[in-house]
């Protein structure tokens, strides 16, 4: 299994169309170029933020292999593979393991809603299929259903290549809990940035990151200077990000990320259905206006 040190910043990337609605590869090679440059931990292609749900089975697979010869090994990626199905879930992560992912990102099966024994044995399935290493992707919100921490444990001991979790439960205590009851090696990300710097506090690895998209290298900067223990300064930079942390999450996620993005030419603002661009015009203002904020900060990452 591959040995790779899950912490720092992870960029939950976006998924660049055309117009036309067919993926724009070369817009995605210049994101996972200006990603790299930025200084991001590694790079998460075809999770949420990636509109995963819309795409074919063969988008999906495409978007995950050139994400990696892009990447060409100079940042690990983290293939977006769940599904609400363990047999689709095992293919996927099975094809992002031989085109050299080096490890892959399983949601919580959705709409379903299985017991824990099923979320364990679903797990425990897709780790046991692939040699790569396996992170959880804990989301009640989206999918219905909680990995409660005794699940996780019990995952981590019966899996050798699960080896973290991608925690967007919101809930820091349960974050602070699998913490507490899994080994020292087993990696806790947020899966919220705006919890990112209290995870770090209490023992947790960095973040699974959507403002990175559009503010890697400051974001970078922040959760290194966080796992160095430098939180005062972290916390300072905190402070200039909490209102766009906010506006990432104005209309539902990858809304407001993907508009920003398309305001400073990273790709088109275009969606897939039921997908779309935002419905109200006074969160698309508020998230300009956030914009602007961080653009006379320095904070953004722009395409000349």
């Amino acid at each position: 299994m591959k040995d790779i040190n899950f912490r720092g910043v992870f960029t939950a990337m976006v998924t660049p169309f055309t117009k036309k609605d067919f993926l724009d590869e070369e817009l995605l090679q210049q994101i996972v170029e200006t990603q790299i440059a930025s200084g991001v931990s590694g790079l998460v292609p075809c999770g949420t933020t990636g509109e995963s749900p819309t795409l074919s089975h063969d988008e999906h697979d495409r978007v995950i292999a050139l994400t990696v010869k892009f990447a060409d090994g100079r940042v690990p990626v983290i293939a977006g593979t769940g599904s609400n199905a363990t047999s689709e879930a095992v293919r996927l992560s099975r094809h992002a393991q031989e085109v050299g992912s080096d490890a892959v990102l399983l949601v919580n099966p959705y709409y379903n809603k299985p017991t824990q024994k099923g979320l364990y044995l679903h797990f425990k399935a897709i780790a046991d299929s692939v040699d790569i290493p396996c992170i959880l992707y804990n989301i009640q919100g989206r999918t219905g259903v909680n990995i409660e921490t005794a699940t996780v444990r019990a995952l981590s001991e019966a899996c050798p290549n699960i080896v973290g979790v991608k925690e967007a439960s919101g809930n820091l205590m349960q974050m602070k809990s699998v913490i507490a009851e899994t080994h020292g090696d087993f990696r806790v990300l947020s899966g919220d940035d705006n919890l990112c710097l209290d995870l770090i506090e209490a023992g947790g690895d960095g973040v699974i990151s959507v403002g990175s998209n559009i503010c890697p290298r400051y974001i970078s900067e922040m959760v290194g200077l966080a796992l160095h223990g430098d939180m005062k300064k972290a916390r300072a930079m905190e402070a200039a990000l909490g209102g766009f942390f906010k506006a990432c999450f104005l209309e539902t996620n990858p809304i407001p990320i993907k508009t920003a993005m398309a305001r400073y030419g990273w790709c088109e603002e275009s969606f897939r259905l039921p997908m779309c661009s935002f419905e109200n015009e006074e969160n698309r203002a508020k998230l300009y206006a956030e914009l602007d904020n961080l653009d006379a900060l320095g904070a953004l990452t722009r395409r000349m």
